[in-house]
């Protein structure tokens, strides 16, 4: 499977529970902090979610 880069480029001040909840699982939490992940449909699904808050980039 194909690796893509996280990175959280906006903040989870005033975002619901669920979305922060979200950006911990993938590893976030500060803004400029990216991750490494294989993409997976699960991780892709995550990655929608919190679309508007990170950057995606295919490895």
């Amino acid at each position: 499977m194909s690796k893509i880069k996280i990175t959280q480029v906006r903040s989870t001040i005033k975002r619901s529970k669920r979305q922060k909840a979200t950006i911990t699982a993938l590893g976030l939490g500060k803004i400029n902090r990216s991750k490494e992940v294989t993409a997976t449909p699960q991780i892709l699904g995550m990655v929608e979610k919190v679309k508007h808050l990170v950057r995606v980039e295919e490895l």
